[in-house]
């Protein structure tokens, strides 16, 4: 058996990583803002499970570099195509999206809204140190963002000009 000689039929490549993608997208989409946020301990080793049991799906008997290269090739034309997709139609960005959610204000928290977002105080409470807020009291409001980071409009202006640049994501879906 060569490099490049296929164990399965292209096509069946294809529609295996094609079904993977898919329900991954859907998958994490549905499951939350952790999954694909900045990965805890336990997050990581989620998505290296994942990972591993969805590598025999795709390939089947194939164990081909040139089926490696065709699933890759799959792989990347869906997530462009998705991309594109998600730019031209505002349903599909909309379903594939979070909306930012005000998770604190007039320096408190909203417990239902960290909650159903799934962000303990600690987790909350870290995000704000990073940007130089000491506690939620010092905040106008705080906002989850649709990309999982957490915005802080101080109550003080000043604290806004030396917070940290490097703040880390809480939470994405």
């Amino acid at each position: 058996m060569g490099l490049f000689h296929l164990g399965e039929p292209a096509w069946a490549l294809i529609v295996r990583s094609a079904a993977i993608y898919l329900v991954l997208l859907v998958g994490l989409r549905v499951f939350g803002k952790r999954e694909v946020g900045q990965f805890t301990l336990f997050d990581l080793v989620f998505v290296l499970l994942v990972a591993n049991a969805v590598q025999p799906a795709m390939t089947g008997k194939d164990l081909s570099l040139g089926g490696g290269f065709i699933i890759i090739a799959t792989l990347l034309t869906l997530n462009y195509t998705v991309a594109r997709l998600r730019i031209r139609f505002p349903v599909i960005e909309r379903a594939l999206e979070s909306k930012s959610v005000i998770v604190a204000r007039d320096g408190k928290w909203i417990d239902e809204k960290l909650k159903r977002e799934g962000i303990s105080a600690e987790e909350a409470e870290a995000a704000l140190r990073e940007h130089g807020v000491s506690s939620v009291s010092e905040t106008k409001l705080v906002v989850l963002e649709a990309d999982g980071s957490l915005s802080v409009v101080p109550k003080d202006p000043a604290v806004a000009h030396r917070r940290r640049r490097n703040v880390r994501f809480v939470k994405r879906a």
